[in-house]
């Protein structure tokens, strides 16, 4: 009963703005405009306003032409100020705090969140949870689990006395809503407060097994919750669960394969595009893909070819971006380097699927590889061969890069061949190949290589639950990690 009044106030409180979203998604560009407007206004008199004239600013074009594209490192002399205590830095709206992105794909960065930035995350949250109750009514019946990570950080402040981090992962949903959402969870929020990343897996797994009428998971990382339950037959378990929400685009795609198996009397909804900084999309029952948060943030996105930047009502259908936001966070023409593929379209609105990072690129001798371009090499290769690794990464070792897999294929030869060869096609790669910068491909098979990472990820001071499947690392080191050996030298030296 009590699950029942939580979720049905949830949903009230839920579809005004997803009947906002439809009328939006009718005129994309319109609202665009709105949602653009509305930020200049709103911060004209802050610094960064007076020194790029926003009160002044009449047109998309005039903002274009006097905001230059930035990256985190351009914003963080500003945010650096915010967090010394400096106000009408970024924004008029007082920065209550500074929010760790999860570090993946670099040093953590510090996001600044406002009560209107939190509000432009309300506003892909709520369409997206009233479309899920509404196509999927059972939800409303039984408890939920929402993926909370142990803390990584605690009680820590900037110089200027603003807290770093969320109380609670709930908190994105807005106050009212969050205590609804606490009233349904079959895992009390509490135990994030926990440290040691054993207690609190084994806690977790306590309290899901006691929730008989568990109907919804929602996490990002599926190999979170591999990881997380153990070998039980999970329909006897949670005969009601009705649907798991967590990444299964780029390289989440092989876990969330796994997650199926798992989970066979579930329905696998992928997530959208969302991240620290920004609510990119979010997904709608019975489309492809996932719809344009058109009412959160002003969108811009750059071609393939480096183009000008498109509006979201100019993107083609079948070609890739990469993503750019300003938000009311006081992130402005801010380049996420999320790439994504357009899918299709909901009425005028965009459907996008996430395809990588342009911005992580390993780069030993001159090679030039992009987290990418990897990732779609993978994908293409392993569709070829009619496989579905669990894990699957490729990383630089000693002499040459290695394809680390865990997968049950007896002979991967072939597939490290045609990986090799589509890698080839990078002009850069090629030339290290050439030179013998670069060995051949090397093929390492690693079982248990999902948990491996998760744990390497985590003793690195990622958050649990935030921890992305990548196609492409970094650091190289991985073979004294992983279990398992080198199973092939790969293709012969030129």
């Amino acid at each position: 009963m009590i699950c029942s009044v939580a979720n049905s106030l949830w949903l009230a409180g839920c579809l005004p703005e997803l009947a906002r979203f439809r009328r939006a998604i009718t005129r994309v560009r319109e609202e665009q405009e709105v949602v653009l407007r509305r930020l200049l206004r709103a911060n004209a008199d802050t610094e960064f306003g007076r020194d790029h004239r926003f009160a002044s600013i009449r047109s998309v074009r005039e903002f274009q032409e006097r905001v230059p594209l930035r990256k985190y490192e351009d914003f963080e002399p500003w945010i650096d100020r915010i967090a010394e205590g400096s106000q009408s830095v970024l924004t008029r709206e007082a920065v209550h705090v500074l929010e760790p992105t999860s570090g993946s794909s670099g040093a953590s960065k510090l996001i600044p969140y406002t009560p209107s930035l939190q509000r432009e995350f309300q506003r892909g949250i709520r369409p997206w949870i009233a479309d899920l109750f509404l196509h999927h009514p059972d939800l409303m019946s039984g408890q939920a689990y929402w993926s909370v990570s142990p803390a990584t950080m605690k009680n820590r402040r900037s110089v200027g006395g603003i807290p770093i981090g969320f109380d609670d992962d709930a908190s994105y949903v807005g106050a009212w809503q969050r205590r609804l959402v606490d009233a349904v969870m079959a895992v009390p929020s509490s135990l994030r407060h926990l440290s040691n990343i054993d207690e609190f897996r084994d806690r977790t797994l306590q309290a899901l097994r006691r929730s008989k009428n568990l109907r919804l998971i929602s996490v990002w990382n599926p190999t979170f919750l591999s990881q997380l339950i153990p070998d039980v037959n999970t329909a006897d378990l949670w005969p009601n669960l009705k649907v798991i929400s967590c990444w299964t685009d780029a390289n989440a795609a092989g876990p969330a394969a796994s997650l199926r198996k798992l989970f066979p009397h579930a329905e696998i909804q992928p997530k959208g595009l969302i991240s620290t900084e920004a609510f990119i999309s979010f997904p709608l029952t019975g489309h492809e893909g996932a719809a344009l948060a058109v009412r959160s943030h002003f969108l811009e996105f750059i071609p393939a070819d480096d183009s000008s930047p498109r509006l979201a009502h100019e993107l083609e259908e079948g070609q890739r971006y990469s993503v750019v936001v300003t938000t009311g966070g006081g992130l402005y023409r801010y380049q996420t380097d999320d790439v994504v593929k357009v899918v299709g379209r909901v009425q005028a609105c965009p459907l996008i699927r996430f395809v990588g990072r342009k911005s992580l690129v390993s780069d030993w001798f001159g090679e030039k590889l992009n987290e990418a371009h990897v990732g779609e090499v993978l994908r293409a290769t392993f569709a070829a061969f009619g496989i579905t690794p669990s894990f699957a990464m490729l990383a630089f070792d000693e002499t040459s890069y290695v394809l680390y897999i865990d997968s049950e294929e007896p002979d991967l030869a072939p597939v490290v061949s045609r990986i090799e060869t589509e890698l080839r096609r990078n002009f850069h790669y090629d030339y290290g190949r050439f030179l013998g910068q670069l060995g051949p491909l090397r093929l390492f098979r690693a079982p248990r290589a999902a948990e491996t990472y998760l744990a390497a990820a985590i003793a690195a001071g990622q958050r649990a639950g935030d921890v992305k499947p990548v196609a492409l690392d970094r650091a190289g080191g991985w073979s004294e990690r992983f279990r398992g050996n080198l199973e092939c030298g790969g293709l012969p030296p030129l």
